[in-house]
């Protein structure tokens, strides 16, 4: 597969920012020489958009707009090709022939960064040894999440009883581009993360200059999330709470409201200052962006009567969700010129920026799950009023009779909390549709047509690129 990554190797060199420090040498590529440009290398903002948003086409959560819809950017007609596809769950390749994947392709662009990093900062004279390791680990992380992100939308879900043979994405852990390539098991993608993680965490920092670089706290995160997406709910409980320990933060969404008018700006809270940006925002733990190229949906989709169903859901009278009053605009939108009317429809137009790194939030989330799961439901049931008070005006704690009632308020509430997040809503489908109390049938509609998608349809995983097929006609593919 060495003929895939070729172009990504330049295209990493491109987008890093950093060209001096990878001039192309006739063998090869040279190498960074010292501990600084390493550092350089690795905290270029361009590393920082990761995973993508247009996989939510194929989730319960959107609905298109009609033909000719007053909102121009909703019209089911108006959308791109592969975003049709997805919405009407059509077989086969998203992309055409040459078109460039915004979501697999700048991860292996990245990767490819992260692989100089690691492979390679040790080896340098300068820099003390502890910072080398540091480094080194930082990428380590960086790495296992872009892996995480491709595995998970590229591939079945991991299931013990088939990960060692399932297909999940090739491993790239070399910069050698004369290296040749597979696509490794789902199984192996995950051990890799796994061990990355293990090793990073003893030689990351407790803090951060910045929200983009990781910490102890980042590797807590992440093996919390990596637990409850394989099953170990105990394992996933325990480093959330190691996470939780080290930052618990949350914004009070109830001192926020709108303002008519504009896009990016219109959440301001009380004293009319805009709903923090990633770096600002004291809730994340790792910051990090969608694809630069298809980094949000706003107002590409209406909420669908699905979703809007799990935001009346456990709502005490009389109180109000504040994820949907600040994020969604209800029968109408003023964004500057003039107002557009969408009576009885609700549409997504928060115009905030929203963290695909890790986060408190999830940690709440992943916490109360586990805990109804393996533990105790009135813990649970603690960890998502904690989260509530800071989303809910007149909030009341929640009650559940048994941990399976808890569990099923439990992933409503991570629905609430993160619609349309990167692929979070779409891994959560996959891995929710592998037990009978939670699998369900997606249905798409438009004024004429009704599709659906089984649980466990094959049309839930991402396609490889014909771009990349193209050049590696023998890569095996799922037959979505």
């Amino acid at each position: 597969m060495k003929k895939i990554f070729i172009a990504i190797i330049f295209a990493a060199v491109a987008l890093s920012g950093c060209k001096k420090y990878l001039d192309i040498r006739p063998k090869g590529y040279s190498i960074p020489e010292f501990y600084d440009d390493y550092f350089k290398l690795l905290n270029d903002g361009a590393l920082y958009n990761v995973s993508a948003a247009y996989p939510n086409f194929l989730t319960d959560d959107v609905q298109s707009g009609v033909a000719g819809d007053v909102n121009l950017a909703s019209d089911y007609s108006n959308y791109a090709p592969y975003k049709l596809k997805m919405y009407d769950f059509q077989h086969g390749a998203l992309y055409n022939d040459g078109e460039s994947d915004s979501f697999y392709e700048p991860a292996y662009a990245h990767i490819f960064v992260y692989n100089t990093v690691i492979n390679n900062v040790e080896k340098v004279l300068d820099g003390t040894e502890a910072k080398r390791k540091q480094l080194k680990a930082e990428a380590q992380i960086n790495r296992a999440f872009e892996y995480f992100n491709l595995v998970n939308a590229y591939a079945v879900h991991y299931d013990p009883a088939t990960a060692a043979t399932d297909l999940g994405v090739p491993l790239v852990l070399t910069e050698n581009i004369n290296a040749k390539y597979t696509r490794n098991t789902v199984a192996e993608v995950y051990e890799l993360i796994k061990r990355d993680l293990e090793e990073a965490l003893p030689n990351l920092a407790l803090t951060a200059p910045h929200k983009y670089r990781p910490t102890k706290g980042v590797g807590y995160a992440f093996l919390s999330k990596l637990n409850l997406y394989m099953g170990n709910y105990a394992e996933a409980l325990k480093n959330a709470e190691e996470a939780l320990k080290l930052n618990g933060d949350l914004i009070d969404y109830r001192t926020y409201t709108t303002k008519t008018g504009t896009t990016w700006g219109r959440v301001i809270d009380n004293a009319a200052v805009a709903f923090p940006k990633l770096k600002d925002n004291k809730e994340n733990i790792l910051a990090r962006s969608s694809a630069a190229s298809s980094s949000n949906i706003f107002t590409e989709v209406y909420a669908s009567e699905d979703l809007l169903a799990t935001y009346k859901a456990d709502l005490p009278n009389g109180a109000v969700d504040k994820r949907f009053s600040l994020f969604f605009l209800e029968d109408e939108a003023n964004f500057g010129s003039k107002v557009i009317s969408f009576k009885g429809r609700v549409l997504w137009g928060a115009y905030v920026e929203f963290n695909t790194g890790f986060s408190t939030p999830e940690l709440y989330l992943i916490a109360a799950e586990c805990e109804a799961r393996v533990g105790s439901k009135d813990n649970a049931l603690k960890y998502l009023d904690k989260l509530r008070n800071a989303r809910i005006v007149g909030n009341v704690p929640l009650v559940a009779a048994t941990n399976d009632d808890a569990l099923k308020i439990a992933l409503n509430e991570r629905r609430r909390e993160m619609p349309y997040s990167g692929t979070t809503r779409l891994v959560d489908l996959k891995r929710l549709n592998k037990d009978p109390r939670f699998a369900k049938t997606v249905t798409h509609k438009t004024e004429t047509t009704t599709f659906t998608l089984a649980p466990n349809d094959l049309r839930y995983v991402l396609p490889i690129p014909p771009k990349v097929l193209a050049l590696n006609p023998g890569i095996p593919v799922y037959n979505r």
